[in-house]
């Protein structure tokens, strides 16, 4: 039992609250299994119609999962850093196949593990402190729990330009590509979650009732240049049109992707071209776990997770050190299936 996670049920319904303040409510393993628990156990509880994922309190919703943990195991035997991907990969998917609506607020912070709970949610509440993003990047991961899925089916390339840059989107932005499906004050969220928990029945009538106009998107601004530019699938063309169009914005996105990991850029690229055909949600998970299970005890990742997060020098040192020396050979070995033994598998839910 772990108190990272409040559940209760308000009126007609279930409520997750993340608690762990502290570290942003990043996710650790037992957080996402309390999650599952109480969210198998209200599938078929009459008493609980709906559901909302809230954090308690702190600037944000949830800034990840437990990355120290991960390079950790990674640099053992990754058995621990398997086990959490496991075990929060069951918790996507729940939400994604979940036969009751759930509203995710998005308010703050939401980032990598905070994006695998949100994006699955029927509703997706954005405000002014919304601050979304798959930073994974540049600590040589990838951006897993169902990014695959969910980034490449934005518009144009904006999924490609988020997983290799790591942009932050605002809440305005959230809602004007999709990610967000309703954009309120932060002031109003109290009101939103009593009215929900009492008329689970209303919940699109009463998000109309309190969502406002965002303010402009930025990112709109910048369509034409990043469907243009990242057009490509081959991380060496995306430079290359970086660096050809010769602007202010195009030498700014360059430099950014100039720290991040070459290795984990082309497993993006990879992983959306691929995760845009992807015949379920569940096939994703299966491909991003096994990525995933590969890439946490690489280089890239454990030298990341040093250079950012733990030794905080930000001087990475990838290998392979460019584009070009992460062959072909080296993304294949990365995205085999697993064995059928180690392979994920979802949630068997009785009914």
């Amino acid at each position: 039992m772990t108190t990272d996670v409040l559940t209760r049920v308000e009126g007609r319904t279930g409520i997750i609250s993340l608690n762990r303040p502290g570290a942003i409510h990043a996710l650790t393993t037992a957080m996402c299994q309390a999650m599952t628990d109480a969210l198998v156990a209200w599938i078929d509880d009459p008493a609980v119609e709906a559901v909302m994922i809230d954090h308690a309190e702190g600037r944000g919703f949830c800034a990840g999962g437990d990355i120290r943990m991960l390079a950790t195991s990674g640099a053992q035997d990754g058995t621990e850093a398997r086990e959490f991907f496991f075990i929060e990969y069951r918790l996507n998917h729940l939400l994604f196949v979940y036969p009751k609506p759930v509203v995710a607020f998005m308010d703050g912070i939401t980032m990598g593990g905070g994006v695998g709970l949100s994006q699955p949610a029927r509703y997706r509440i954005a405000t002014e402190n919304t601050r979304f993003a798959m930073p994974e990047t540049g600590i040589g991961l990838f951006p897993d729990v169902g990014g695959g899925w969910f980034l490449s089916r934005l518009p144009g390339r904006t999924g490609q330009f988020l997983a290799l840059t790591g942009a932050r989107l605002d809440g305005s932005e959230c809602h004007a590509l999709g990610l967000a499906t309703h954009y309120l004050p932060s002031d109003t969220l109290a009101n939103a979650k009593a009215q929900i928990a009492e008329h689970p029945d209303r919940i699109d009538e009463i998000l109309e009732s309190l969502a406002v106009e965002p303010p402009p998107a930025r990112i709109l601004g910048n369509r034409e240049l990043i469907d243009r530019l990242f057009a490509s699938d081959r991380y060496e063309d995306i430079l290359a049109a970086l660096t050809a169009e010769d602007s202010e914005w195009s030498a700014k996105e360059l430099a950014t992707l100039s720290h991040k990991s070459p290795q984990t850029c082309k497993v993006a690229l990879r992983q959306l071209k691929i995760g845009a055909h992807m015949p379920d949600f569940a096939a994703e998970m299966v491909q991003e776990y096994a990525i995933g299970a590969r890439v946490v005890q690489m280089h890239d990742f454990i030298e990341g997770v040093r250079a950012l997060i733990i030794e905080k020098d930000n001087a990475p040192r990838w290998n392979p050190q460019t584009p070009e020396g992460v062959t072909d050979e080296l993304l294949d070995t990365i995205f085999a299936p697993l064995p059928a033994d180690q392979a994920w598998t979802p949630l068997e839910i009785a009914r």
